[in-house]
C-alpha cells in the first residue's frame, strides 16, 4: 500500500482540482490530491448504493472481519499514518498515536456491531409471529473536520460498514489524507468490498450536494455550529436523517477544595491540547475566588513554560493552528477581549501559525473570548463564589458538550453536574475525553446528542423495521 502517495488512494475520474497538502508548519507540500466537485457526489451514491445490498447480503462475520482486520492495520501502520497527522494536521506525535489507537479501537467496537441481536420479538393481538429487526439504511454520508480527522471520520465510517451499509465520507480537504485517503487505502487492504467506500475531498458544495442526494438517507456530520444549522435545515427539506455535533465552549469548575496542585495539569490539558482545536476544549475556567488569584498565575506560568514549535521536527507540546484563516480568528478574539478588559496573564501572541498558549483573566460575559467558542488556545478564567453562581454560570451558555469539575468530593461533584445542562460530564477531569465504548456527543447549540459508541451507533446507521408472519392469509369483514 502506497501509504506516502496520495494520489494511489484516489479514483482518476473525480472533476475538481488539482489541490496541494500542506505541512502547516512549515508551508511545504506534501503532495497533491485531487478535490471532488459536486458532480462527483451523484456518481459515488449510486456506486455506493449498488454495491451496499451484497455486502448487506453477506454473513454478520464476514463484515466483522473486515473491520477487526482494519483495526489491525491501523496499528500495523501506525509509524507512516502518524507521521501524516503529524504533518498534515500539526498534530504533535502523541495526539496522533491516540487518534490511531481510537480508530483502531473504533474498528474493533464496529465489528462487534455486526453481531448484535438484530431485533426483537413482539406480543401481538393477532395469531401470528411479530417482530422488529434493524436493517442498513443503504448509503450514510459522513462529513468531517480537520481536528482530530482520523477519529472524526472513522467513528461514523466504521459502525456504518459493520452494519451492512455503505459510505460517502467527505473530509475537509486541509486534511484529505489523514482525515479521508488514509481510511480508503486501510479498508482497501483489509478486504472491503470495491464501491462500499468513497472519499471525496471537497468545498462546501461537495457536502451541500451529499446531503442533497436523494440515495443518501442519512448524514453524519462533525463540525461548527454554524455549519451543522445548514446541514440540519437542508436534511429537513430531504426528509432525512442528519447526526450533528458541532462545537463547544465547555467548562471546567474547579471548587474550592480542589488540590490546586493537581489542577493546574489538568487545566492546561484541557485548553491546550491540540492547540485548543478540540469541540470540547475547556473554554471556561470557572475558579472558586478562594483559589483564583493563585490558579491565574499558575495558570499563566504553566502556559509560558509549554513549548511551541514544529512538532515534526521538534519536542513540542503545541503545534501549529491549522491555517491562517483559523490563526485570524484566534487572535481576533484574544485582541477584542483584551480591548473590552480581559487581562492578558499570558500569551497572546504568535509567529506565523504558532500561538502561544494564552490565559485571559477578568473576563465576563461580554468578553468575546469567554463567550464564545475560540477553537484555539487560550483559557478565559473567570471566579465565582458559591456552588449555585458557579452552575449558573457553566449552564448560561448556548452550547452543551462537555463539563469537568474539580472537587475532593465526587459525590459534590455529581450533584453539581446534575444541575448544568451537557452531553458528557467528568468529575475530577477536565473536558477532552474520549473512548470508542462510550456514548458521545452534545445538546443545544453543541449537537443533536449522542450519535457514537455503542446503542447510539445502532440508533445511527440502521432503521426498524416490524414484520409480521401468519400461517394462513388474514380474513377480513369484506
Amino acid at each position: 500500500m502506497p501509504l506516502l502517495d496520495p494520489k494511489a488512494w484516489q479514483p482518476s475520474s473525480l472533476s475538481g482540482e488539482e489541490y496541494a497538502v500542506t505541512e502547516p508548519a512549515t508551508g511545504d507540500t506534501l503532495g497533491t490530491v485531487t478535490l471532488a466537485g459536486a458532480e462527483d457526489v451523484g456518481t459515488a451514491a449510486e456506486a455506493a448504493r449498488a454495491a451496499q445490498a451484497e455486502w448487506a447480503r453477506l454473513p454478520h462475520f464476514v463484515r466483522a472481519g473486515v473491520l477487526r482486520k482494519a483495526g489491525d492495520l491501523f496499528a500495523a501502520h501506525t509509524d507512516e499514518l502518524r507521521d501524516w497527522i503529524v504533518r498534515e494536521s500539526g498534530s504533535i506525535p502523541g495526539k496522533a498515536e491516540f487518534e490511531l489507537h481510537v480508530a483502531a479501537q473504533e474498528c474493533y467496537e464496529a465489528a462487534a456491531l455486526a453481531s448484535r441481536p438484530a431485533g426483537q420479538i413482539l406480543p401481538s393481538e393477532a395469531p401470528r409471529l411479530s417482530y422488529t429487526r434493524r436493517v442498513p439504511v443503504g448509503v450514510v454520508g459522513v462529513i468531517s473536520p480537520f481536528n482530530a480527522p482520523l477519529i472524526l471520520s472513522i467513528r461514523s465510517v466504521a459502525p456504518a460498514l459493520a452494519l451492512g451499509n455503505a459510505v460517502v465520507l467527505k473530509p475537509d480537504p486541509r486534511t484529505a489524507v489523514c482525515g479521508g485517503l488514509s481510511l480508503a487505502a486501510i479498508f482497501a487492504e483489509a478486504g472491503l468490498p470495491e464501491g462500499l467506500l468513497h472519499v471525496l475531498p471537497g468545498g462546501p458544495e461537495v457536502g451541500q450536494a451529499l446531503v442533497a442526494d436523494p440515495r443518501v438517507p442519512v448524514i453524519s456530520f462533525t463540525g461548527s455550529t454554524a455549519a451543522g444549522r445548514a446541514v440540519g435545515e437542508a436534511a429537513g427539506r430531504h426528509l432525512k436523517r442528519a447526526h450533528l455535533e458541532l462545537g463547544g465552549n465547555s467548562a471546567l469548575i474547579v471548587l474550592e477544595d480542589a488540590d490546586i496542585d493537581a489542577v493546574i495539569s489538568t487545566a492546561a490539558w484541557g485548553s491546550f491540547f491540540h492547540q485548543g482545536q478540540i469541540c470540547m476544549t475547556t473554554g471556561r475556567h470557572l475558579v472558586h475566588q478562594s483559589l483564583y488569584g493563585e490558579y491565574v498565575e499558575r495558570l499563566a506560568a504553566k502556559a509560558d513554560a509549554l513549548a511551541v514549535g514544529d512538532p515534526h521536527r521538534a519536542q513540542v507540546h503545541l503545534g501549529p493552528l491549522i491555517d491562517a484563516g483559523q490563526l485570524g480568528k484566534v487572535h481576533g478574539l484574544v485582541e477584542a477581549s483584551t480591548s473590552r478588559g480581559a487581562k492578558l496573564a499570558a500569551g497572546g501572541t504568535h509567529e506565523e501559525l504558532f500561538y502561544r498558549p494564552t490565559v485571559l483573566a477578568g473576563v465576563d460575559d461580554q468578553t468575546p473570548a469567554y463567550a464564545e467558542e475560540v477553537f484555539g488556545p487560550v483559557a478565559p478564567v473567570r471566579p465565582f463564589a458559591t456552588a449555585d453562581e458557579a452552575a449558573a454560570l457553566a449552564a448560561a451558555s448556548s452550547y452543551g458538550l462537555s463539563l469537568g469539575i474539580v472537587t475532593r468530593d465526587a459525590a459534590r461533584g455529581l450533584d453539581l453536574a446534575e444541575r448544568i445542562p451537557t452531553g458528557i460530564v467528568h468529575i475530577n477531569d477536565q473536558t477532552v475525553n474520549d473512548e470508542a465504548v462510550a456514548p458521545f456527543g452534545g445538546i443545544a447549540a453543541s449537537g443533536t446528542g449522542a450519535r457514537f459508541g455503542g446503542e447510539a451507533n445502532l440508533e445511527a446507521f440502521t432503521d426498524v423495521r416490524w414484520t409480521t408472519v401468519r400461517g394462513d392469509v388474514a380474513a377480513y369483514p369484506f
